[in-house]
C-alpha cells in the first residue's frame, strides 16, 4: 500500500491531543490511540483505515451509504474507510473516533491528556 495513503492518516491523527501511534502486532500495522484505547487502525494488508462509529446502528447506515465497509476484525460498529475517502468526510470520521474513544476513558486519565477542544 502508498506510504502517501498512511502520511494522509497520520497527517490527521497527529493532530489529536495526546494521540500515538504504535505497531503493537508488527507486521506494518498503524494503531492510532489514545489514552492506550485505540481510535484508528490501518492493518498491513486491507487498504484503508477502520475506525469506531457511536453504534452498530451508525456503522450499518454508513456502510449501506456507501462510506465504508464492514472492518475485518473489529466489532460491528467499526467501518473500514477506504484510502480514496474525500478528506473532510476522512477528518470527521477519524475526529468522531477519536472523540467517542477519549470519552469513554477514565475521568482521571483523560484530565492526563493535553486539553482538547470539543467543539
Amino acid at each position: 500500500m502508498p506510504q502517501g495513503d498512511r502520511d494522509r492518516i497520520k497527517t490527521i491523527c497527529r493532530t489529536f491531543p495526546g494521540a500515538e501511534s504504535s505497531d503493537p502486532w508488527g507486521g506494518g500495522h498503524d494503531a492510532w490511540k489514545v489514552g492506550g484505547k485505540m481510535f484508528a487502525c490501518i492493518g498491513s494488508t486491507t487498504p484503508g483505515v477502520s475506525v469506531k462509529t457511536d453504534s452498530i446502528e451508525t456503522a450499518e447506515m454508513l456502510i449501506n451509504a456507501g462510506v465504508g465497509a464492514k472492518a475485518p476484525y473489529f466489532h460491528r460498529s467499526w467501518i473500514l474507510l477506504p484510502f480514496d475517502t474525500d478528506d473532510d468526510v476522512l477528518r470527521h470520521r477519524l475526529l468522531e473516533s477519536y472523540r467517542l474513544v477519549r470519552a469513554r476513558l477514565p475521568k482521571n486519565l483523560r484530565s492526563t491528556l493535553p486539553s482538547f477542544d470539543e467543539s
